[in-house]
């Protein structure tokens, strides 16, 4: 098998609206599609990352909440790459959105941080 990129990365939100200004307004990504299906009454809303890559944002009433802890199984976190950490971060805050202090990955030894979507799901900003 040969797997050429990643299609998608899917996300089921709590509210739907929230969520929407949030990857649209806060984090930038562009619309793509939306579509409210009645049958599930559910939203689905498709977003470009950089013109190369799609988030689906999934409404679901009564969605049960997923456990999430340090090192829990599952996903551990949503990661965009960045040119100027410092920059994003400023804009970031300048919306009213916590980040944690820059880390420095030992490894790579590129800068990197965290923060939260509305649904407290981690996602990383990490610098190019």
């Amino acid at each position: 098998m040969k797997l050429n990129k990643i299609h998608h990365i899917a996300i089921i939100c709590s509210n739907y609206e929230v969520s929407k200004k949030f990857y649209v307004n806060i984090l930038g990504l562009h619309i793509i599609k939306e579509v409210y299906r009645k049958e599930r009454e559910s939203y689905k809303l498709d977003l470009s990352v950089g013109g190369n890559y799609q988030i689906e944002l999934f409404s679901f009433p009564k969605a049960t909440i997923r456990p999430s802890y340090p090192e829990a199984r599952g996903l551990r976190h949503l990661a965009f790459e960045v040119d100027n950490i410092e920059v994003a971060i400023k804009e970031l805050n300048g919306k009213n959105i916590i980040t944690e202090d820059i880390r420095i990955d030992e490894i790579t030894e590129k800068k990197f941080t965290f923060f939260s979507d509305p649904d407290n799901l981690p996602i990383e900003l990490y610098e190019k």
